[in-house]
């Protein structure tokens, strides 16, 4: 199946990025969908002891590209918008983000992501604009 192939890949080039060596976070990736699980430690806190939002938008934003990456599998997709929204703190546990892409016209993707709490509550929500770029999908990026 050269979907299963193509996600497949994007999971292992997901993994390879080396900012995830600090995050820890698993994906999966299918067809216009993506969750990534990222486990709550307390050095993603702010001063106020909860995640500190930019690991909010890193799930969501990681979620909705693999999902609209999922669609393409000739190039990488770029995040050209992205906006996010923040409905309830965490302190512990993980985030689920859970991603769908809910658009496709031309070069252009959109997908909506929503983050939950390891109780399955909505802790925040967003979404994105991506676009296809001139940079091949191959071993380079971790794509194999």
């Amino acid at each position: 199946m050269p979907h299963e192939t193509h996600f497949r890949k994007l999971e292992n080039m997901y993994h390879a990025a080396p900012c995830n060596a600090h995050y820890a976070p698993t994906l999966s990736v299918s067809q216009g969908h993506a969750e990534v699980i990222l486990p709550v430690r307390p050095d993603l806190f702010h001063a106020a002891g909860a995640v500190h939002g930019s690991v909010y938008f890193k799930a969501m934003d990681d979620s909705a590209f693999f999902s609209a990456n999922s669609l393409v599998e000739d190039v990488f997709v770029l995040t050209s918008s992205f906006t996010v929204y923040f409905t309830r703190p965490i302190s512990s546990g993980q985030l689920r983000a859970v991603a769908d892409v809910v658009s496709q016209t031309g070069r252009q993707l959109i997908a909506e992501a929503v983050v939950y709490d390891a109780e399955g509550r909505q802790i925040g929500r967003g979404s994105g604009c991506f676009v296809k770029s001139a940079i091949p999908l191959g071993a380079k990026l971790g794509y194999k």
